[in-house]
Parts: C-alpha cells; sequence; structure tokens
C-alpha cells in the first residue's frame, strides 16, 4: 500500500498508519530544529561537612609531638576534599627540634588547612613572633599568603617580608624559612639595616 493510498483510506487502520507516520516526522523535526538542551554549570559553594566556632585545634606528628595549634572564631571542614577553612586564625608554630626553643605565634586573616594537616595556608596578611631565648634575639616577620609545613617547621612565600631580628631590620621579596634551624632567606630586592651597637 503506499502513502497516496493511505491518505485515500479511511479506515481506522488507515488512520493509525498516518497518525504514525505524523507523529514520527514531528519527533524527528522536533530534535532536528530544537535549542541544545541547557547544561547546569552552576553547582553552588562546597557543602561544609560541620562547622566549629570559637575552637581550638592541636595537630601532631607522627611521633605524637605538636605541630601547630590554632585558635579561632569560626572553621568549616569541606566536604569532598575534607580540608579546612578558618577565618582570623592564631597560631603557634613549636620548635621540632630544639624543644627548648620557644614556639613562633602569631596571626594570619585566614587559614586553610589539608586533609593530613601537612599543609597550612596563612592567607592575607600573617604576623609571627618569637621570645627571645638564650643568646637569640626576639624575632619578628610580618608578610603574606604564607605556606606552612608545620610537621618540617619550614615555611615560605612568594610576597614581601620583612623580618626584625634584635636591632636588625630585613626586606625583600619572597621568603623560605626553617624554623628549627632559624634559617631566613629573603629571595630578592633585599635590603638589610643594623643599629649599630651602644658602647
Amino acid at each position: 500500500m503506499s502513502v497516496f493510498n493511505l491518505f485515500k483510506d479511511r479506515s481506522a487502520t488507515g488512520t493509525s498508519a498516518i497518525l504514525a507516520v505524523v507523529l514520527g516526522a514531528s519527533v524527528l523535526l522536533y530534535y532536528w530544529v530544537a535549542p541544545a538542551k541547557k547544561v547546569e554549570d552552576f553547582v553552588g559553594p562546597p557543602r561544609s561537612g560541620y562547622v566549629l566556632t570559637n575552637f581550638d585545634l592541636d595537630s601532631y606528628n607522627e611521633e605524637g609531638k605538636p605541630a601547630f595549634k590554632l585558635i579561632a572564631p569560626h572553621l568549616e571542614r569541606r566536604e569532598g576534599d575534607e580540608s579546612l577553612y578558618i577565618n582570623a586564625p592564631n597560631f603557634v608554630l613549636p620548635p621540632t627540634k630544639d624543644t627548648t626553643a620557644p614556639p613562633w605565634t602569631g596571626h594570619s586573616q585566614y587559614g586553610w588547612v589539608n586533609k593530613d594537616g601537612t599543609m597550612l595556608k596563612l592567607q592575607g596578611l600573617v604576623h609571627m613572633d618569637r621570645v627571645a631565648f638564650a643568646t637569640s634575639p626576639p624575632a619578628s616577620i610580618d608578610t603574606s599568603e604564607v605556606t606552612a609545613w608545620p610537621k618540617e617547621n619550614r615555611l615560605e612565600t612568594a610576597e614581601a617580608a620583612r623580618i626584625v631580628q634584635g636591632s636588625s631590620t630585613m626586606n625583600g621579596i619572597g621568603m623560605r624559612a626553617n624554623l628549627d634551624t632559624k634559617h631566613l632567606e629573603l629571595l630578592d630586592a633585599v635590603h638589610t639595616t643594623y643599629q649599630p651597637r651602644k658602647r
């Protein structure tokens, strides 16, 4: 039976066949001219696994010795990567080798800690202090955007840094430090000022 004969045939079978052909053609036409389906690319901010307010966090190294301490008004643990996002942390970085040395203490605008606590990011403006001990004068560091490996007592930044130790002041761009060996290194544009000793 030809398509032309289907249009002439007024039986139920002919009418059903015509409707099936028209429906199939309209479905094909729809998929051919319809716009592509919009992809929902907005997934929103990461969800928090939990939120803490006014908390103290103590992290320890593999030997069970303190690696770092954080005190802050707000912490969020993110689902997925299990990292910690912290507002306005005060921190303590104790020595890992010479336990008689005082810790470095300080604060930053924001903080981030990875899942296993091996990396600490101190974000925004960062200030650090260490009190005088033995023959070492007091010291302070002012910089920003610090990445620290507290279980190794190392830190670095690519930003401007100012180090004051006793009567000397050092300014530069980029800094690397090993707080256990008391090794501080400024990487570029270094300017140092030494105050004369009193006689």
